[in-house]
């Protein structure tokens, strides 16, 4: 019998290995997205003091999210994520995309991020 590794388990080593170049720090953060089948999350992360930035959920409650898992609600999280990184002075990322593929809900959130004033 053939034990066949989960999809969330070969997504996690795709994003170890990815994250062994890539790291965030006060001048040019991390912008990391998680991805669950309901939910979509996103933070910007300074790597070198171990310190969020700026987060955003479908969960969040100012969203008026009722389906956080659709494209409709990546993208108004990554609008949200774009105005709280203006808030706080920041305007160039680097993009995690945690593992997955750009592909979808992630693609939606990076591309209303962008096109929110947010550099990566």
């Amino acid at each position: 019998m053939v034990n066949k590794v989960s999809r969330n388990e070969v997504r996690k080593i795709r994003h170890a290995r990815v994250r062994r170049t890539i790291s965030g720090t006060s001048e040019v953060p991390r912008l990391n997205v998680f991805r669950s089948n309901a939910n979509i999350s996103v933070q910007i992360i300074d790597d070198v003091n171990g310190v969020t930035l700026a987060s955003a959920s479908s969960l969040d409650k100012s969203l008026n999210i009722k389906n956080g898992s659709n494209i409709e609600a990546a993208k108004i999280v990554g609008k949200s994520i774009a105005e709280k990184a203006k808030k706080a002075k920041i305007n160039k990322v680097v993009f995690d995309r945690g593992g997955y593929l750009y592909h979808g809900r992630v693609k939606a959130l990076a591309e209303a991020a962008r096109e929110n004033g947010l550099e990566f």
